[in-house]
């Protein structure tokens, strides 16, 4: 298949290294010197076996790549306004488009009951511009639960695990899923369907909206936010919270908040990928993870001031540094 990856970061460099290992047609596009690093010398992936090295072509122009059989978006939500002005030559009569990315998809209620689909977020897309150009009868959901990071320009370092969780907005999976399902797995990736994305989206959620914003605050690993006992009893209180919401919209996640905490703990003292944005100077995806949220739960009619307190204060610290627009 014809498989474009938008956004060839850690995780979409480490999809499109794979799939082009299985025989797929793969481009990417990128910028500024990762884009320059791949078109010199390829797109290394570094793992426990070494480093391999994979040719594909490279742009930062998507009109240069043609229509698509699949676009698999990988970006964080303050690109994807970028991402809706380029990606409209990518697309032919029949392309789907995946949606791989943390926080509330913007198609998130698109496909609920709640208020029979008839919400819109505002704050991840402003005046509809996203529904326009990536419309959700051509989407697939997609749930990352993998680690991976970027080095340096060029080369992305596979961390831990290989799953990815994948399904239409209300459940609705068909052909569009099954032969990008098949793609992943050919490729080794783990893939599990999921008939209800919008819930699987939820449960990571959980996690995103308070362990990556509260170690981005406090320049922590997990590890040492879990063995602090208030700030993790924060934390738990922001995942109540957020497990309310959910539920008030139809989406119940169905995970204690100290369980997701155990399911981090195991994992030792990793960076989330906030933190390590913060340090690398980079954009922050606060209204991905924040702002959806609580704009959900205004929507739904509940209260909660532990996440609106954290969302406030990763605001602030980000607009201090010029890491918020």
């Amino acid at each position: 298949m014809k498989i474009c990856i938008y956004g060839a970061g850690a995780v979409g460099g480490l999809m499109a290294a794979w799939l082009v290992r299985s025989g797929h047609d793969v481009c990417v596009v990128a910028r500024g010197r990762h884009l320059e690093a791949i078109r010199a010398g390829g797109l290394r992936v570094k793992s426990r076996d070494g480093v391999e090295t994979f040719e594909l072509r490279a742009e930062c122009d998507p009109a240069k790549l043609g229509p698509q059989d699949y676009v698999l978006v990988v970006v964080k939500a303050q690109s994807l306004t970028e991402v809706a002005a380029g990606i409209g030559p990518l697309l032919g009569k029949d392309t789907s488009i995946v949606t791989a990315m943390n926080g509330v998809p913007w198609w998130f209620f698109d496909r609920l009951g709640f208020h029979n689909g008839g919400e819109r977020l505002e704050s991840l897309d402003p005046g509809g511009r996203l529904s326009r150009a990536m419309p959700t009868e051509r989407i697939v959901g997609c749930v990352i639960h993998l680690a991976a990071s970027t080095p340096q320009p060029g080369l992305i370092s596979h961390n831990m695990g290989r799953k990815l969780i994948l399904g239409e907005p209300g459940g609705r999976n068909g052909a569009r899923t099954g032969r990008i399902a098949d793609a992943l797995a050919g490729a080794g990736f783990e893939v599990v369907l999921s008939e209800c994305i919008e819930k699987d989206f939820w449960v990571k959620l959980l996690g995103n909206v308070s362990f990556n914003p509260v170690s981005a605050l406090t320049v922590s690993t997990a590890d040492r936010l879990i063995e602090d006992r208030e700030v993790k009893r924060y934390m738990v209180a922001i995942m109540r919270e957020v497990l309310e919401i959910g539920r008030a919209v139809g989406v119940d996640a169905n995970i204690d908040p100290e369980a997701r905490i155990e399911m981090a703990r195991v994992l030792g003292p990793f960076k989330t990928s906030m933190l390590q944005d913060l340090e690398a100077g980079k954009p922050l995806e606060v209204d991905g993870l924040l702002a959806g949220t609580l704009e959900v739960a205004r929507k739904a009619g509940v209260h909660a001031p532990f996440t609106e307190s954290l969302f406030g204060l990763i605001r602030a610290r980000a607009s201090a540094t010029g890491q918020y627009r």
